[in-house]
């Protein structure tokens, strides 16, 4: 056995029993850090198949983004898990057909394309040299033939996020503190300190030894 199938079966079965454990765990924690495994040793099959660019995305997106976000979110929020787990048994049907329908199709999308003989018919737009990598290639496409494309969508992906911001920003309501930051910059010792003279026992309520 070549060390290549070697790793193919080390990250394929670290990957399978991670993604079980995301749903298995009792500690929310624990089923993001299996998430994070999992994540990390499907990078390491697309580096086997010599997509180096997607196992960076998933890396930095994913791992260094999305799954710590939900580290965060889930050990920050006071969230009462106990609470989440009654409904469980309620929706467990509806979870089991849909579960059983995505199984089907990926049982039929694998079986037609190992034993029906299926080929992929897309040719690409730009060869990919042999002397360069995965990266290298896709960054000469996009930004050589697809410039304007991907100009475009970075416009359209700011435009979407300038609307969400405009869409969840609320007027500023009386009495209402918020930062200043031109006033936080501007302060000095006169505005930052207050020397207050307090009398023996002062602030004390009646009967406090």
């Amino acid at each position: 056995m070549s060390f290549a199938a070697l790793f193919f079966y080390l990250f394929a079965t670290v990957t399978v029993a991670s993604a079980f454990m995301v749903i298995a765990a009792k500690n929310p924690v624990h089923s993001v850090l299996f998430l994070i495994l999992a994540f990390v040793n499907a990078a390491g099959l697309f580096v086997l198949m010599g997509a180096e660019f997607l196992a960076m995305i998933l890396v930095v997106v994913y791992v260094g983004a999305v799954a710590v976000l939900f580290m965060f979110v889930t050990m920050m929020l006071d969230v009462d898990f106990a609470e989440l787990r009654d409904g469980f048994l309620q929706y467990l049907p509806v979870g089991a057909l849909v579960g059983a329908i995505v199984l089907v199709e990926l049982v039929l999308v694998v079986g037609t394309w190992s034993f029906g003989g299926a080929q992929s018919t897309v040719t690409p737009s730009a060869p990919i040299p042999a002397d360069v990598t995965n990266a290298e290639a896709l960054g000469r496409v996009l930004y050589t033939e697809h410039l304007l494309l991907f100009q475009a969508a970075g416009l359209v992906l700011l435009t979407a996020m300038i609307g969400a911001i405009v869409l969840t920003l609320r007027e500023r309501r009386a009495g209402v503190k918020r930062q200043d930051i031109s006033a936080q910059v501007a302060r000095g010792p006169a505005t930052a300190i207050e020397v207050v003279k307090a009398r023996p026992g002062e602030g004390l309520s009646e009967g406090t030894v």
